[in-house]
């Protein structure tokens, strides 16, 4: 006998399938027209101040300006990338190997979403799943509930608009739990996740093909070629954007020796604080009681965590920096914050940087990114030895970290709000997360002339090297 769980998913996932057999008769046109009725439900100025109030009032996390800024900066860019992209019918010809690509829906995508970013992240999730004919079911967190529902009710409105079916885009009933989440995920065709890594954990559980992303933690080093000033511009712009709610906020800046002092005052000069000793242990009680993150003091203000240490000197920063030496959990301020705090080290050199970044995410954050700042004529070497030792799926060079995580207008990774860590960080992938992951392929295979491989040419240098096979084949 199934249970209640089980029956509610099953009429969610039945309305899904029958929705999205009607748009599997799109062509491409009909995509993109999904694509940006989706896109304007959220960007629309009324609506995307509507979604950012509910969103920060319902979840205590960030700020509405920069909710506002993530929710129209980060749909705009998706929709840019995803302008005159095939998703439709034939997406690729190659003559030469005589393959036909063909894209085909996924089918209906269960999407757990998180607290953080509660408009932004369904909205990815939407036009991404949009863009290739699929049906979505989204699980918010229970905080983020309201806004995603705020969210449906636009997206619906807009489908209304142009004939599309509504059950293109479904909400799990409130109140969400996991036992409902946990039968979304075994009865759809596709997971994505983003948000608590027992989320994504439960993601890649369920027995479901999934895609879920890896723990933030974010290191920074800053070169002792660096421009000290813009380093500390960049840092703070994105250290204070939204309270830190982003995954790839920058959590600890390693610093050059040389250049450590100077980079302290240059921070400083941006609104950063630095504690002593015995500030740190007060902000160490209050933001890691009992050894954990406080969920009360995620995503507020650094004013608003000093108040509540009781560190009055610095009530009007903008971020709160912490000396720091070890790694671990005897080391909380090492490990992810979520919060405008900023964990500094000093490093004898660049090599000794890298060494504390892989020690840092040998704890917390292996596979999301590391940060860079050094001059331009120095910064492609550095970032090319940090590319190839560190675990890292991404390598921003003078960057403000979070907004260049997940694309930006300046450089050119995708725009995404859902981060791939590879293996590194116990992901099935390491790239932003893309339409094309919301996408099946199918390759039509024709015959072509023989290519054949010739054993000699391909292995004969290693036979002969190897003392293996001295004699021609």
């Amino acid at each position: 006998m199934r249970s209640a769980e089980a029956e509610t998913i099953a009429g969610l996932v039945a309305k899904a399938r029958a929705a999205q057999v009607i748009a599997d008769r799109y062509d491409q046109t009909g995509a993109d027209r999904l694509v940006a009725a989706a896109a304007w439900a959220i960007m629309e100025p009324a609506r995307n101040r509507a979604l950012a109030e509910l969103a920060v009032h319902d979840t205590g996390l960030g700020n509405v300006p920069d909710k506002i800024q993530k929710n129209h900066r980060k749909t705009l860019g998706l929709i840019r990338d995803l302008h005159g992209a095939r998703s439709v019918g034939v997406i690729n010809e190659d003559a030469a190997l005589g393959i036909t690509e063909i894209a085909r829906p996924a089918g209906v995508v269960g999407a757990i979403t998180p607290s953080t970013n509660p408009g932004a992240t369904p909205a990815n999730m939407i036009i991404n799943a949009m863009k290739g004919r699929n049906a979505i079911i989204l699980a918010p967190s229970p905080k983020g509930y309201s806004t995603a529902a705020l969210l449906l009710s636009y997206v619906h409105e807009e489908f209304d608009r142009i004939g599309a079916p509504r059950d293109l885009v479904q909400l799990l009933p409130a109140p969400v739990n996991k036992a409902l989440t946990n039968e979304l995920l075994k009865q759809v065709d596709l997971v994505v996740a983003t948000g608590s890594q027992a989320n994504i954990k439960a993601a890649y559980s369920s027995g479901t093909p999934a895609f879920g992303v890896g723990a933030g933690n974010v290191s920074v080093i800053v070169d002792r070629s660096a421009d000290l000033t813009g380093a500390a511009k960049r840092i703070v712009r994105s250290k204070t954007f939204d309270n830190a709610t982003s995954c790839s906020s920058e959590n600890s800046a390693v610093i050059d020796a040389a250049v450590y002092e100077a980079m302290l005052a240059a921070l400083a000069a941006q609104g950063c604080v630095l504690l002593d000793a015995a500030e740190k242990a007060q902000l160490q009680a209050v933001l890691f009681p009992a050894g954990k993150l406080s969920a009360d003091l995620t995503a507020k203000s650094a004013g608003e965590i000093a108040r509540a240490a009781g560190i009055d000197r610095a009530a009007t920063a903008h971020v709160l920096m912490v000396e720091e030496t070890g790694v671990g959990p005897d080391f909380p301020f090492s490990g992810e914050k979520l919060s405008p705090v900023l964990a500094v080290y000093r490093a004898a050199d660049f090599d000794a940087a890298a060494a504390q970044v892989a020690t840092i995410y040998a704890y917390q954050g292996a596979g999301h990114s590391v940060g860079l700042h050094a001059a331009p004529g120095a910064a492609d070497a550095l970032a090319m030895r940090l590319g190839l030792a560190l675990p890292v799926a991404r390598v921003i060079v003078n960057q403000a970290h979070c907004i260049a995580t997940g694309g930006s207008f300046d450089n050119g990774l995708p725009f995404s709000l859902s981060m791939g860590c590879g293996t590194w960080g116990g992901n099935s992938f390491s790239e932003n997360l893309g339409y094309r992951h919301f996408l099946n392929i199918t390759r039509i295979a024709r015959p072509i002339a023989p290519r054949e491989a010739d054993v000699e040419r391909l292995l004969g240098d290693y036979l002969a090297q190897s003392g293996r096979r001295s004699t021609a084949f």
